[in-house]
């Protein structure tokens, strides 16, 4: 696991709980700024994956 896949999680992590707490105190811009910080997490963690299978590839080489 690299440090892109670990930074992607936690923001995702971190958008959900904006996410949600946006909606139990009804507030909209929290819950539209956590689900935009859970799609970039998702997107990071998805580069770090790239990266790991980009990784593998080389040393099977």
């Amino acid at each position: 696991m690299n440090k892109d896949q670990v930074k992607g999680r936690v923001e995702e992590a971190k958008g959900k709980v904006k996410e949600a707490t946006g909606v139990l105190l009804d507030d909209k811009g929290l819950e539209v700024e956590g689900n935009v910080q859970k799609k970039v997490g998702k997107v990071q963690e998805g580069l770090g994956d790239l990266k790991e299978d980009i990784k593998k590839e080389i040393e099977d080489a």
